[in-house]
C-alpha cells in the first residue's frame, strides 16, 4: 500500500500543480464558480418566493439556500477522467500508458483526486465557509455538527469514486469511436438531472425519484448535500452510504471487464 501511494501520489500532485500554475486562470476559476453558485441560488429564491407553499419537495427556503451551495462544493468530485481518456487515445500516448509498469486507471484516479482537492480548496472552501455564516447570522439555522462532516466527507470521498469509476467506463466508449466531445455534451446534461445538480431529486413524482435513486448517479450530488442537510438520519443514513460502497465495487468491477475487452482491440498507428 506505501508502495503504491509513493507509485501514484506525483500522478495527483502534479495535477493539483498543473492547475495552480496561473495566476490568471486560478483566481477566473473562483469567479465563475461562485457566479454560477448565485445564479442558481436567485433562480430558487423567485421559485420560493412565486409559491405559496413554506416548503418545496421536502426543502424549506432557508434549506434550498444550503443545498443550492452544497452542490457547488460537492461538485468538485466531479472531474473529466473521460476527456482525459478519449485525448489519450486520439494522440496514441494510451499506448505508452500500457507499457509503462503502473495500472492506467490508478494513475488516472490520482490525477482526479489532485483536480478533485483543487476545485474543493479553491471555491468550494470559500462557498462551504461563507454558507455556514450565512445559515447561522441570517437564516437562524444550527451550525453543523461535527459528525454531520464526516459523514459528508465519507459520503463526498464514495462519490468521488463512484464518479470517476463510471467516467472511466464511458471515456473507454473512445475506443470505439476516437471521438467523444458530443457523446461528453450529452452526458453532462444528463448528469444535471441524474445528480441532482440541477433539480433535487425529491422535487420529482416517487416513481421517478425510486428510479433515480436506484441508479448510481444520485450518490455523487444528491446523497452527500442530504447528509450535510440531516436528511438522511438512523437506517436511511447507514443504506445510502451502503448503497454508495456497493456502486463503487459494482462499476469497479464494470470497468476492470471493460478495460480487458478495449486494449484487445487498441490499434496505435505512427510513433
Amino acid at each position: 500500500m506505501v508502495k503504491s501511494l509513493k507509485i501514484y501520489l506525483p500522478f495527483a500532485s502534479n495535477e493539483l500543480k498543473r492547475m495552480m500554475a496561473y495566476k490568471g486562470a486560478f483566481y477566473l476559476f473562483i469567479l465563475i464558480s461562485l457566479f454560477k453558485s448565485f445564479i442558481s441560488y436567485y433562480l430558487w429564491m423567485a421559485v420560493y418566493g412565486s409559491s405559496d407553499k413554506g416548503v418545496l419537495g421536502g426543502l424549506s427556503q432557508s434549506e434550498m439556500v444550503v443545498y443550492v451551495f452544497m452542490v457547488y462544493v460537492t461538485s468538485a468530485v466531479m472531474v473529466p477522467l473521460s476527456d482525459w481518456v478519449s485525448d489519450d487515445v486520439i494522440k496514441g500516448t494510451v499506448a505508452m500508458n500500457l507499457i509503462k509498469p503502473i495500472d492506467y486507471r490508478l494513475s488516472l484516479i490520482f490525477r482526479a483526486m489532485g483536480n478533485m482537492i483543487y476545485s474543493f480548496l479553491t471555491p468550494g472552501i470559500l462557498i462551504w465557509v461563507g454558507v455556514e455564516i450565512y445559515k447561522v447570522t441570517v437564516l437562524g439555522l444550527a451550525p453543523v455538527t461535527v459528525g454531520r462532516i464526516i459523514l459528508y466527507l465519507i459520503s463526498c470521498m464514495m462519490s468521488f469514486l463512484i464518479y470517476v469509476l463510471f467516467d472511466f467506463c464511458f471515456g473507454m466508449i473512445a475506443f470505439f469511436t476516437t471521438y467523444i466531445f458530443g457523446l461528453l455534451m450529452v452526458q453532462g446534461a444528463l448528469l444535471s438531472f441524474l445528480t441532482g445538480q440541477l433539480i433535487p431529486i425529491s422535487f420529482f413524482p416517487g416513481a421517478v425519484q425510486n428510479i433515480f435513486e436506484f441508479l448510481p448517479f444520485s450518490s455523487i450530488i444528491y446523497t452527500p448535500v442530504m447528509i450535510y442537510l440531516g436528511k438522511y438520519s438512523g437506517r436511511m443514513l447507514g443504506f445510502a452510504l451502503l448503497r454508495q460502497a456497493v456502486w463503487v465495487v459494482i462499476l469497479y468491477v464494470l470497468g476492470s471487464l471493460i478495460w480487458k475487452k478495449v486494449t484487445k482491440r487498441l490499434v496505435v498507428l505512427g510513433g
